[in-house]
């Protein structure tokens, strides 16, 4: 029988070193700070350095060990200057968080719009900025773990991967391809280097971002339309918080989910499972 004292144990992130590429977004950073406070020392990675300072600081007020790491996801050596900064600085890494991506409307299809006009270049930026820029850490901090034979891998994927949505045709292919990517680095990382090193996702619902709260809010906070078509297909009635991310963020990071590998968990208040009637 388990005790009290053991089942804090297996969740507890105490003595790990995570990265949290998207860090500096809104939930890159929720996920971070949910890390900081399960024990873990905590590298905030983006793009703009002084957003990923900011991330860092709050981290370290709210009692949490953090640093900043700027680079770009897709930049192969500005990844491994960080990468070499942070073993620098701490002697591991153990979790890797692929939280950096993003939509754009370039790559979306309106009401009014058509799929046959669609600029090539749009998909492939949905392609570089989710896919390649969950592949590329993979392989920098991933080759870390395998020779450590030990971490954890946690790719950010959607539900519009796993159900099709009007207009989001170049960011749900490329989530789409997360969930296939994740699960082949999965039985890689296994097969090749050990169960020690284990890769899963997240598969969100529909939270408010940065990029999407015009879309989903009025200027009031009251719903758009599609807002309120997102919010009658979600059996919760309502769109996520970014700390309703952490527990599964947490619980697969950790030792609670040794046994764990290859699979996408939605946290989607129901969306996934709803038929519509």
């Amino acid at each position: 029988m388990i005790t009290a004292e053991a089942l804090q144990t297996l969740f507890s992130l105490q003595g790990k070193v995570a990265l949290v590429t998207g860090g500096t977004g809104v939930l890159g950073g929720a996920i971070a700070h949910g890390l900081a406070a399960a024990g873990a020392r905590v590298a905030i990675l983006g793009r703009r350095a002084e957003v990923a300072a900011e991330v860092s600081a709050a981290i370290q007020a709210a009692g949490g060990t953090a640093m900043p790491a700027a680079a770009d996801v897709l930049d192969e050596v500005q990844l491994r200057a960080a990468r070499d900064a942070i073993l620098q600085q701490w002697g591991s890494i153990d979790i890797l968080i692929n939280a950096a991506g993003g939509n754009s409307p370039d790559a979306t299809v309106a009401p009014n719009g058509s799929f046959f006009n669609m600029k090539l270049d749009a998909i492939n930026k949905m392609l570089n900025l989710n896919l390649l820029g969950t592949i590329l850490p993979s392989q920098i901090i991933g080759e870390v773990m395998a020779k450590a034979g030990s971490g954890s891998i946690l790719n950010i994927s959607s539900m519009a991967a796993q159900r099709p949505l009007t207009r989001v045709v170049g960011y749900a292919a490329a989530k789409a391809a997360i969930d296939n990517f994740t699960r082949w680095l999965a039985i890689e990382m296994c097969n090749k280097y050990g169960p020690g090193v284990r890769v899963n996702a997240l598969a969100p619902g529909f939270f408010i971002g940065e990029q999407n709260r015009s879309f989903l809010l009025n200027p009031d906070n009251s719903l758009t339309p599609r807002g309120e078509t997102i919010v009658a297909h979600t059996p919760m009635k309502r769109f996520g918080e970014p700390e309703e991310l952490i527990g599964a963020a947490v619980w697969l990071s950790s030792d609670a989910a040794r046994f764990v590998t290859g699979i996408v968990v939605p946290v989607d208040g129901g969306f996934s499972a709803f038929g519509g009637v």
